[in-house]
């Protein structure tokens, strides 16, 4: 199940005994902890009928004992485990042993009143495992790792009805562009951007532009776009305002290294026929990112992008074994690159 249908669920009264959580998203199983809790029991009740463990330090026969205790005032109560690493093949340093048939038994037959959130915060699961087996067929399973852009799209949708405003679909991609797809990022946006909509209101990309400040990552993406479009006025602007925002030239340079090195990967990966999540999946990169990169790679032969990251080593050297004047050098790197699309 996705984040998003277990979401729907919850809203619905739709709550299992067991839900299971992994990924590297933690925003993402903070959200779905605190739609349970506000939709099992009432604020009183919360101070006193949620508990929460770390399976690092608790054994994890304490915690069943835990959850197998009747909630004070009736009604339900919640025991959270955090850092489940039992269903991953990674090594954790506890040294505490835990009894799995304890678990296991409850697992098959849960305490109704009891609600056990588990929490692995890993991208894959172990699924050899006879545990991990037996809790993915025993609970509600979520996984929460980073979202595609389809699902960042409709996350921002749903986002935006519960705050009673809505996005144009180009105010929606310019709150994309601008913070990526953090979605804490995103939510904090979302949420100056709903007090300045009001009830009713729909936000637009004009609207975004204003209150929505660009990342470093995103200054350095429409530093580049200008200069591939020779505007090197425009291009040494936002270098310079960045300066101002004491950031250090070195740095500048290096993210421009990464943007040039990402269109060199996604312009050789996509000649071999890689779709974008295949693209995404081998560099390591958010599909999102893949996409904007595709759209700009066709304006780029593979000699020039190999000459542009020469350049840049060379500036980077220069600067380090003290040629140049650090500001100037990466000035002048932003010069020759505009020069080079003409």
């Amino acid at each position: 199940m996705n984040y998003l249908q277990l979401k729907k669920e919850i809203r619905q009264g739709q709550i299992k005994p067991v839900t299971f959580m992994y990924g590297t998203q933690s925003f993402l199983m903070e959200d779905i902890i605190h739609d349970i809790t506000r939709k099992s029991m009432s604020a009183e009740e919360a101070e006193v009928n949620i508990t929460s463990f770390s399976l690092v330090e608790t054994p994890l026969e304490i915690i069943i004992e835990e959850a197998e205790t009747v909630p004070f005032f009736g009604g339900k109560k919640l025991v959270i485990v955090k850092d489940f690493h039992l269903v991953s093949s990674q090594k954790q340093d506890s040294k505490i042993e835990h009894e799995l048939q304890t678990f296991e038994r409850y697992i098959e037959n849960p305490v109704p009143e009891t609600v056990l959130i588990l929490m692995a915060p890993y991208e894959k699961l172990d699924e050899r495992k006879k545990i991990t087996k037996l809790i993915k067929s025993h609970s509600v399973v979520v996984e929460t790792n980073p979202f595609d852009e389809k699902m960042t799209e409709k996350w921002i949708d749903e986002q935006a009805q519960l705050k009673q405003f809505s996005f144009t679909i180009q105010g929606k991609q310019r709150l994309m562009e601008r913070q990526g797809t953090n979605l804490l990022m995103l939510a904090s946006e979302i949420e100056k951007l709903s007090l300045f909509a009001g009830e009713g209101g729909r936000i637009d990309e004009t609207i975004v532009d204003e209150l929505v400040a660009r990342t470093l990552e995103q200054d350095v993406f429409e530093l580049v776009n200008h200069a591939a479009k020779q505007n090197i006025s425009k291009a040494l602007t936002i270098y310079h305002d960045l300066l101002k925002q004491k950031e250090e030239p070195l740095k500048i340079l290096a993210l421009l290294t990464r943007q040039f090195r990402i269109y060199y990967q996604v312009k050789e990966l996509s000649r071999r026929a890689y779709s974008q999540k295949q693209i995404a999946s081998q560099l390591k990169l958010h599909p999102y990112v893949v996409k904007l990169a595709q759209g700009q790679v066709n304006r780029y032969e593979d000699r020039m992008l190999l000459s542009i990251l020469s350049r840049a080593a060379d500036t980077d050297y220069a600067i380090k074994r003290g040629a140049m004047d650090k500001v100037l050098a990466v000035e002048l790197f932003l010069i020759s690159f505009a020069k080079q699309q003409a």
